[in-house]
């Protein structure tokens, strides 16, 4: 391809404005089906009432969730559109009403549910990203933007919170739901480690899979202390013989050797034993009925949470879980024996971008949980006051509003991120260009981390080589390539899988029948 074939390339692709492409995609995907998502996760509101004798229980259900376009109250009270320069100029927020439907129900249990009332009514106010589907100002052409003071050439992409132009940063992270098999960085190729991020609307658990110096298997995740032996967590999942347990690691000679080993010194031989022996690490010095219970609510709530899945039973989902771990201590062994090489963190095939919507998703999970909260406290109050329960009276709109607003006015996000949440560049074009395609890594700035900084070989084509800040930012800050393009919404690997069977890829886990459906998603 010669020089003016590469140009008329480049011009027919940034004709039109792809340069913050994945910040709308990503954005506009959270205002269709992200946002409503997380609504249907929540679905009810429960309450303290009807907890005492002769009270009716009462719970809000919640519905459809929409949002409009941006809108100013003005002083009589009158609304109007709201355009981005005008939040500019008057120190205001471009956003939107958000709406939803919500049902008081009495009764329950043994009672029959009677809906007290239903109606949509406006829950708080969203920040809208300027370009994007509900923005005002999308579809106008360059002379209608520049008859109501904007930019024709903004790339947009970005919020205006009380006046200052806020984007949100990319955000690189370690893929979830994926087994990582290294050797222990402190103490070398004596131990190694099969690690997997859990992630699960929201809830992130990190579980680790150690085979120590002896040989021996041990399994750490959140909500326990220390670590447990990894025959007894397995057969506490359901899986109690010996040869099954040999069997879902592997069938190869020297594994099993390893295997057999762990099941000599195994504590427990069956199921009710591991629950048990758990019971006794999470809840030390309790009665044996609680102990089995926090046992049981403990490795359905805090283990592998990803393989959890609506419909399916929980013994099904225990037995997954169990598989799971079978493929985590097959890595280690796999590792131990030279059979595989350690894992590449800073591969890009083991690398998340979190995006604009991801953040948003994020962020609006928490501000609902706090709206819950507040709607609930709000119930109890009318309702020990002998006050008609209504959904307007119960719900402030300034509590969602509040939490939305804030973070991404401060930078600092849920789960103690900081800096996620910065000023636009303005010094040039280009630098609001390169601020849009920015790329920030959690690592702290003040350790070395020379192999998270170095240029690594799959950043080829995707992360630009020459373009980050010298000092303790280095290797940390990147951008993305001139003509990356993010791809999006691959949350449900089972469709990608029956896409490639369809094409001849053959061995495909969980497809055509292969035994370990969930273990190497």
């Amino acid at each position: 391809m010669n020089r003016e074939d590469r140009r008329s390339v480049s011009r027919e692709y940034f004709s039109e404005n792809r340069l913050a492409e994945h910040h709308f995609r990503s954005f506009n995907d959270f205002l269709g089906r992200g946002m409503q998502e997380v609504v249907d996760e929540k679905e009810t509101i429960e309450t303290d009432i009807g907890d005492k004798e002769g009270q009716e229980p009462v719970h809000v259900e919640l519905g459809d969730v929409r949002v409009v376009t941006p809108r100013v109250r003005e002083a009589d009270g009158s609304e109007e559109l709201l355009y981005p320069q005008e939040a500019r100029l008057r120190n205001i927020t471009y956003s939107a009403p958000v709406f939803m439907e919500m049902s008081i129900v009495r009764g329950g249990e043994d009672e029959p549910e009677a809906v007290v009332d239903t109606t949509e009514t406006k829950v708080g106010r969203m920040p809208i990203m300027i370009g994007s589907q509900k923005c005002n100002i999308d579809g106008f052409n360059d002379d209608e933007l520049i008859e109501i003071g904007e930019d024709p050439v903004d790339p947009g992409g970005y919020f205006v919170v009380n006046g200052s132009e806020r984007v949100l940063m990319t955000s690189e992270d370690l893929a979830p739901n994926k087994i990582l098999a290294e050797h222990d960085e402190q103490y070398g190729d004596d131990i190694q480690v099969a690690k997997t991020f859990s992630q699960r609307r929201g809830y992130r658990a990190l579980v680790l899979c150690e085979r120590n110096r002896e040989g021996l298997l041990e399994v750490s995740f959140p909500s326990v202390s220390g670590s447990i032996d990894f025959v007894t967590l397995v057969r506490a999942l359901g899986l109690e013989s010996d040869e099954e347990i040999v069997h879902r690691v592997s069938d190869d000679p020297e594994i099993v050797k390893f295997m057999l080993e762990n099941l000599e010194e195994a504590e427990v031989q069956s199921e009710e034993g591991a629950v048990e022996e758990l019971g006794k690490r999470v809840a030390s010095g309790q009665g044996k009925n609680y102990q089995l219970k926090r046992a049981n609510y403990v490795i359905d709530r805090y283990l592998l949470p990803h393989l959890h899945e609506d419909g399916v039973e929980e013994e099904d989902v225990r037995i997954n879980k169990a598989y799971y771990l079978c493929r985590m201590a097959e890595a280690c062994f796999e590792l131990a024996l030279d059979r595989r090489e350690a894992d590449d963190k800073d591969h890009y095939a083991n690398k998340r971008l979190k995006v604009s919507g991801d953040l948003m998703r994020d962020l609006f999970r928490t501000a609902l949980n706090k709206l819950a909260r507040d709607v609930k406290y709000q119930l109890e109050r009318a309702n020990m006051r002998n006050r008609q329960l209504t959904v307007t009276t119960v719900v402030r709109s300034d509590v969602l509003t509040e939490r939305l607003e804030h973070p991404i006015a401060t930078g600092n996000w849920v789960g103690g991120r900081s800096g996620v949440s910065q000023l636009v560049d303005r010094t040039d074009y280009m630098g609001v260009l390169s601020h849009l395609r920015r790329l920030r890594s959690p690592l702290s700035r003040s350790q070395p981390h020379f192999e998270a900084r170095d240029l690594h070989a799959t950043q080829w084509g995707r992360i630009c080589p020459s373009e980050t800040p010298e000092g303790p930012n280095c290797g940390l800050v990147k951008n993305f390539a001139q003509a990356m393009e993010l791809s999006q919404n691959i949350e449900d690997d089972r469709e990608l899988k029956r896409e490639l069977a369809s094409m001849g890829v053959e061995g495909i886990p969980g497809i055509e029948g292969v035994d370990r459906t969930t273990a190497d998603d």
